[in-house]
């Protein structure tokens, strides 16, 4: 399956404005940041210091548009004064037109009452990382009433909530809650010139994701999510739920309609791996 092609029209998107995007060293948020550079807007990548994002940079600039500068800053989301520094170093560059929270981990906890550091420190970067990132840029973008956009990148895994890690569950679930409020509330903004939206990825090949050096079938790369991304931009869409070689979109909704028929229907929590409904979950995916 490939992603829908974009003309790459949106309005926020053009030659000479800024992009940034945190997690920018690898993944999708690499993917992004050279497909940004390529249509000509100056592009800033922050992610955690060292060779990885020095080579990002170098990546970036060999496939930017002429005249368009790259900038890597070393960043480390959890911190809002590297956020601050991270808007100040961009805003030089000129006006910020695009901003992408896409720093994340997928290191969790065994349990919901276990290894609370690692719950603190997950949800330092994947929760408190895109909050720090709206409050360092969106009041900039919004006083200057352009075209801008503000994506937050969630998961699957915050709207379904599978079990096995529970921290990175509950970090994505807040992102979306989060960027649904931001949303809306920017929609109540006069001139209504600034958008957010819940980059929702399926099993993507990345960094974070990758067990192996080679893809496996049932994976989007990363520049597919990406096509997805900027298709569904210039459609105006908030919710940009990602299918994948494995999963198509009438799978997802089919599995989110389950989940939030667990409180309408009063089932057990998650139900959708209890054992008793088993069967019935079988079912229904097959209906």
């Amino acid at each position: 399956m490939t992603a829908p092609q974009t003309s790459l029209d949106h309005p926020a998107i053009v030659p000479g404005k800024v992009a940034v995007v945190t997690g920018g060293a690898s993944g999708i948020g690499l993917a992004a940041a050279k497909r940004f550079a390529g249509r000509g807007l100056h592009t800033v990548i922050a992610d955690l210091p060292g060779a990885r994002l020095a080579a990002a940079a170098d990546e970036i600039r060999g496939v930017c548009a002429p005249g368009v500068s790259v900038q890597a800053v070393a960043t480390d989301v959890a911190r809002f004064e590297d956020l601050q520094t991270l808007a100040a170093r961009a805003q030089r560059l000129g006006d910020v037109s695009v901003l992408m929270n896409n720093a994340g981990t997928g290191a969790g906890a065994p349990s919901s009452w276990e290894g609370l550091d690692r719950w603190r420190d997950l949800l330092e970067i994947n929760l408190w990382g895109v909050i720090h990132g709206v409050h360092a840029f969106a009041p900039a973008m919004i006083a200057r009433a352009q075209p801008a956009v503000i994506v937050n990148t969630g998961s699957k895994q915050g709207i379904t909530l599978p079990p096995g890690n529970p921290a990175y569950n509950l970090s994505k679930a807040g992102v979306k809650a989060y960027t649904e409020t931001l949303a809306h509330e920017l929609r109540g903004v006069a001139g209504g010139a600034v958008s957010a939206h819940l980059l929702i990825p399926g099993y993507t090949f990345t960094g974070m994701t990758a067990r192996s050096a080679e893809k496996p079938p049932g994976a989007w790369s990363a520049d597919q999510v990406v096509d997805f991304l900027l298709a569904a931009l210039d459609r105006g869409e908030f919710y940009i739920l990602c299918p994948d070689n494995d999963v198509t979109r009438e799978m997802d909704e089919k599995r989110i309609r389950w989940a939030a028929d667990d409180i309408i229907q009063n089932r057990p929590a998650l139900s959708r791996w209890h054992p008793d409904y088993a069967a019935a979950f079988a079912e229904f995916m097959k209906g």
